[in-house]
């Protein structure tokens, strides 16, 4: 019996300091790209059936769990749980009694950030209960976005600018990515190539009508680029100010600004009226106000055999 207990008690005290290990791509990972990481111990007789990843959120800055799939209901508890990670349903964990994997399908920027394994034994003490963090480095790059300066980004270059005769263009072109890109301009039917991040056109003439192609190519990994077009029309002198894009972004934002004054105004006058309402209609007549005593001999009574003096009410 003794020599049971002992048994015991050194695997428990074996299993307890085991070193929890997690194994996963060393180099950066492609935007796309299918990655696998697998949770172990460094003793490989240990059960892995109570082990969990854990992933770090930027959003909440903290650890979250993440959840294993057990059919439709699980997914649902995966989305609720691990609502921070916007690639959640590209996460599959696959578990068997030796190895718990967890598998990546399409990486992207959201599954960036340090990995973890997490023991969920009560009797494993930090820090035996979980693995040292792995960084996971993705490379990817977005869609590139035009903006016009002197505007705000949310609106954005239209596909075709009008502008009239004379007029500054000065067009950013920006993409994010896990590393700044290499922007570059070019104008369809030129040779010219200008390395910035921002076209700029001075006293536009009709010479300056064409399309203009933005370029970005990441650093590190020349395949991984995006590029975006727009033309330019230079209006004639004698185009009314409204043709331009310019004129047609300020006749809408008048029209709106309008609609929204109007909007307030009736609502405005429309309260107002009700409130005048409210305050000059009559109020519920008090009945008590119109109670008075009636005596025998008052126009009110009615013909009685009494010849008492009290109020009949």
């Amino acid at each position: 019996m003794k020599v049971l207990l002992l048994a015991a008690v050194v695997a428990l005290i074996h299993g307890s300091y085991a070193t929890l290990l997690i194994k996963g791509p060393t180099q950066p990972v492609l935007q796309g790209e299918e990655f696998t990481l697998e949770c172990l111990y460094s003793d490989s007789e240990l059960n892995i059936s109570q082990v969990h990843f854990e992933v770090f959120s930027k959003h909440m800055q903290s650890w979250t769990t993440v959840w294993e799939r057990s059919g439709e209901q699980s997914w649902e508890r995966s989305w609720e749980r691990s609502w921070c990670f916007a690639g959640v349903r590209s996460m599959e964990v696959a578990r068997t009694a030796e190895r718990l994997l967890l598998d990546i399908s399409r990486a992207g920027s959201f599954n960036e950030g340090p990995y973890r394994c997490v023991s969920n034994n009560e009797n494993v003490t930090a820090p035996h209960n979980s693995s040292q963090p792995l960084a996971v480095k993705v490379h990817y790059m977005g869609e590139l976005s035009l903006s016009r300066e002197g505007y705000t980004s949310y609106l954005g270059v239209p596909q075709e600018l009008k502008v009239r005769l004379g007029d500054d263009v000065v067009v950013k072109c920006s993409a994010s990515s896990s590393e700044e890109p290499i922007y570059s301009w070019n104008k369809d039917g030129n040779d010219w190539i200008l390395p910035s991040s921002t076209l700029t056109l001075r006293k536009m003439t009709a010479m300056d009508e064409g399309q203009y192609t933005c370029m970005a190519v990441h650093p590190s990994v020349e395949s991984l680029s995006k590029k975006r077009s727009f033309s330019i029309t230079v209006l004639s002198e004698d185009a009314a100010w409204y043709e331009s894009s310019n004129g047609r972004l300020i006749l809408m934002t008048s029209a709106a600004g309008v609609s929204l004054f109007v909007f307030i105004l009736s609502v405005s006058v429309f309260l107002c009226r009700r409130a005048k309402q409210t305050k000059t209609s009559k109020g519920p007549i008090d009945d008590r106000s119109q109670k008075k005593p009636i005596y025998k001999a008052s126009v009110e009574s009615l013909p009685s055999t009494c010849a008492d003096k009290q109020p009949l009410v």
